[in-house]
């Protein structure tokens, strides 16, 4: 793992006010690890909360509207989470894609707002299942990428790519390593193409079914530079034996 690792956790629609003490307790594992990067994108109402309260970990939002503002009734902008104190923002969730419809000109246009605005962007891509059987796992996989992804200068400095096959999303299954890791070097050399030497600078996380029993297998693959985790980063007692594996692998 060359670039510093990324653990981020992604608690979807869970979270209330009673369950602030998993994010501090989170917040102090984090601590003990700081050789790696971690990050809570809880849902929007937890989001100043938990900003008020991390010293050792990143708030992020689970998505944002492509406008600063306006008239988009339950949407919540880039500016705003800003202002709750949100420092990054996860874009092109598989399920953002399928429940919402959001193609990938939806997805750049709201990971450009959110550079704007000034929060760094984590953008998600994957295949489903159908796809990977087909044979067209890579290639789907590219043109999400190529669609998706901000565009400009300075772009690919604040950006991360998280690579979830739609498949392994809270099912239990999981790609071999090599697969993931094939998967990967085709994602580096796709951001490569896409942004010279700076696309080489971008970290690529895996998500998917990441737990505390495969981790230290799936960061040791090829281009992983960290996980996107789902319901095993909703407490410690879960999440941490992640960001521990994260650590020992640059540590030693």
């Amino acid at each position: 793992m060359s670039l510093r690792p990324y653990i981020v956790g992604n608690w979807k629609m869970n979270g209330l006010r009673s369950t602030m003490a998993d994010a501090r307790a989170i917040d102090r594992a984090a601590a003990r690890y700081p050789a790696v990067d971690v990050g809570l994108a809880p849902p929007f109402t937890l989001v100043h909360a938990m900003a008020e309260a991390a010293q050792d970990s990143a708030v992020g939002g689970q998505d944002c509207h492509a406008k600063p503002n306006g008239a988009f009734t339950g949407d919540v902008s880039a500016p705003m989470l800003l202002d709750a104190g949100a420092g990054f923002v996860i874009v092109g969730h598989s399920e953002r894609r399928a429940i919402h419809a959001e193609d990938d000109a939806a997805v750049r246009a709201k990971a450009e707002a959110a550079l704007v605005a000034g929060l760094s962007v984590i953008v998600c891509v994957g295949e489903t299942e159908a796809e990977r059987d087909a044979g067209k796992a890579e290639a789907i996989v590219a043109g999400q990428l190529h669609g998706s992804v901000p565009q400009g200068e300075g772009a690919a400095d604040r950006l991360s790519v998280a690579y979830e096959p739609v498949w392994a999303i809270g099912t239990g299954r999981v790609p071999s390593v090599d697969d993931v890791g094939a998967m990967h070097r085709s994602i580096r050399a796709d951001l490569v193409k896409l942004y010279g030497a700076a696309g080489k600078g971008v970290r690529i996380l895996y998500g998917g079914s990441v737990n505390a029993g495969n981790a230290s297998e799936l960061l040791a693959a090829d281009e992983v530079g960290g996980a996107l985790v789902g319901g095993a980063s909703l407490t410690a007692e879960n999440f941490a034996p992640i960001i521990h594996a994260a650590a020992m692998l640059v540590e030693g």
